[in-house]
């Protein structure tokens, strides 16, 4: 995953950044990890209140942030760079020495939908692709040319909340059978001429567009085990800051803080195992951008930012 709400104007105004800082809390020595680089809004702000003993770790699937993570801070000291998930960041040897602030902004970055040829926007036609790492993995289409209509469906309801999944799933394996579906364009048209016509501002195809995209990604699965693998680099103190897109993203991140925070409900009938030992406690409420970012960048309007600290003898 990459940095979902980088505002399209300028890489250095990236969602909720004043309150991301806040959460994080960078010392000047510490250690940071930036799991979804993006295009480095927020890894700039950290990097800046950095000294010469502190450190940041950059990473990002998508090769393409990866070489602007080495362009605008290869040259400095204090970062080090690698390619790869954030769901992965348990095998880097220089975060498991131990993190004072791990975050992720999830979802798919500006760069990414404003570039067609990435093919994870309805609006932009371009090959049907939506793969954040475009060296890994089937792309969307080779997966739509293959899929039943019942997976497909399956997919679509559960990462897409849509709905009309089964007629949407029928109809792409209808037309694929005379014409393969190669592009965002023929995707979403199809996807509009089948749906029931409303008065909805939100294109028809923005619910199938994210629940595949999901999917091919392993989004909500690589999310899950980062968030194990952060707290368990995380040092006594250290912060973790998540910001999410979407209602499924924000389930799985307060779900995760809630059931590491705070003791489980107790049945008076069945005996305690064993007693809960708290390892988060959660950093204030969840938190929104305010109306003026929502003025200067619309794409943050559905961002939630979730901080939660890890507990020990240091805190």
């Amino acid at each position: 995953m990459t940095g979902g709400g980088a505002d399209a104007r300028s890489a250095h105004l990236p969602v909720l950044f004043a309150q991301v800082m806040e959460g994080l809390r960078v010392r000047s020595d510490g250690r940071y990890l930036d799991g979804t680089f993006g295009r480095g809004g927020h890894a700039g702000g950290v990097l800046d209140q950095l000294g010469a003993g502190g450190r940041l770790l950059l990473m990002d699937k998508d090769p393409e942030a990866i070489a602007e993570a080495g362009r605008k801070f290869g040259t400095d000291a204090r970062v080090a760079i690698r390619r790869g998930s954030f769901a992965d960041l348990g095998t880097w040897d220089l975060a498991r020495e131990g993190l004072d602030g791990v975050l992720f902004d999830l979802g798919v970055s500006s760069p990414q939908l404003d570039v067609a040829e990435r093919g994870f926007s309805f609006a932009k036609d371009g090959p049907l692709d939506m793969r954040m790492d475009p060296d890994s993995g089937e792309s969307a289409a080779q997966w739509l040319a293959r899929a039943d209509d019942r997976e497909i469906a399956d997919v679509l309801f559960t990462y897409g909340e849509e709905r009309q999944s089964r007629r949407i799933a029928r109809a792409i394996v209808a037309r694929r059978d005379t014409q393969p579906l190669e592009r965002t364009a023929q995707l979403a048209d199809l996807i509009a001429s089948v749906m029931p016509r409303g008065d909805s501002k939100i294109h028809p195809a923005t619910r199938s567009f994210q629940a595949i995209r999901i999917f091919i990604n392993r989004e909500l699965a690589d999310l899950e085990t980062g968030l194990d693998a952060a707290l368990a680099c995380l040092k006594p103190g250290g912060r973790l800051a998540v910001i999410s897109f979407h209602s499924l993203e924000d389930r799985i991140v307060k779900q995760f803080i809630a059931r590491h925070a705070k003791a489980p409900p107790t049945n008076r009938r069945m005996p305690v195992v064993a007693e809960f030992v708290p390892t988060l406690r959660m950093i204030g409420d969840a938190t929104k951008a305010d109306p003026a970012e929502l003025a200067a960048n619309p794409r943050a309007r559905s961002a939630v930012l979730r901080v939660a600290e890890k507990i020990g003898e240091a805190a």
